[in-house]
């Protein structure tokens, strides 16, 4: 064998290729890493290169190839860019994982139409252009496994976060679409979704307590005592879920809105 050629390693994912969009940071960071520890290939995006590429230098640690392209999911034409170095580096993208969202939070008659533009923009536009473009090449292939990160917020109503919580319910009802469409292609589509984990959107949060007139803690404390295990998840334990999505184990469930959320919301 040459010495430039591969041997896929031990894994879940060994001899995948995956393609991570928000994975500079939290949950995107971690199904990277999880990726990785489980043999995939991985194309990481995100909007800032600098903390891209320490999940980059983390994925090769746990002996991961790893590829990083800047991009604003929000453009189109970054995204077909994109998609196309993704698959010239890779050959083909077996799993997308569309992660990249942002948030916000206000009252619905105080949310100012460019605040709610940008989450429509980031949250629903944004997957639906990775979505879309990265479908169009499994379904040539005949094959693929999407895993969409919606919320919590895509199942029920929230107070103070309009704008969020329509996104997330948009790419449930994406979700769901695009598993009816592709089933026959072999490619599976499914989300999940989380409750209150640890990652630095916590700190967003600051913005419910304003609104509230609460102290910070109190709000986090009010949210951790809405979860019936009374605790905020890891980062980690949605990535679990996620190589499990990504991994031959599930190619029999398509379509699915999986919550992950300590109990939550139970329906």
């Amino acid at each position: 064998m040459a010495a430039s050629e591969t041997v896929p390693r031990p894994g879940r994912l060994a001899g995948r290729h995956a393609l991570i969009t928000g994975a500079s940071r939290g949950i995107g960071r971690a199904i990277a890493l999880a990726y990785a520890a489980e043999g995939a290939e991985l194309v990481l995006v995100a909007t800032k290169r600098e903390a891209l590429e320490q999940t980059q230098a983390l994925a090769h640690g746990a002996g991961a190839k790893a590829h990083v392209q800047v991009c604003d999911v929000s453009d189109r034409a970054a995204v077909q860019a994109m998609v196309d170095a993704a698959i010239a580096a890779m050959g083909q993208v077996d799993v997308l994982v569309n992660n990249a969202g942002v948030y916000h939070a206000a009252r619905l008659v105080d949310t100012e139409p460019e605040a709610f533009d940008r989450v429509m923009r980031v949250n629903v536009y944004g997957a639906f252009h990775v979505l879309q473009l990265v479908l169009r090449h499994m379904q040539q292939r005949r094959a693929g496994q999407v895993v969409n990160i919606a919320s919590t917020a895509g199942k029920w109503g929230s107070m103070n976060q309009s704008a969020y919580n329509a996104s997330k319910h948009a790419l449930v009802g994406l979700t769901r679409c695009a598993a009816l469409e592709m089933g026959g292609f072999g490619v599976t589509v499914n989300a999940i979704c989380p409750g209150f984990v640890q990652t630095d959107m916590l700190g967003e949060f600051e913005a419910h307590a304003r609104i509230l007139g609460l102290p910070f803690e109190t709000v986090l404390e009010n949210g951790r005592n809405r979860v019936p295990l009374k605790r905020f998840l890891q980062p980690e334990e949605i990535a679990s879920l996620a190589v499990y999505l990504g991994s031959a184990e599930s190619r029999g469930m398509t379509g699915q809105s999986l919550l992950l959320d300590g109990g939550m919301v139970m329906v």
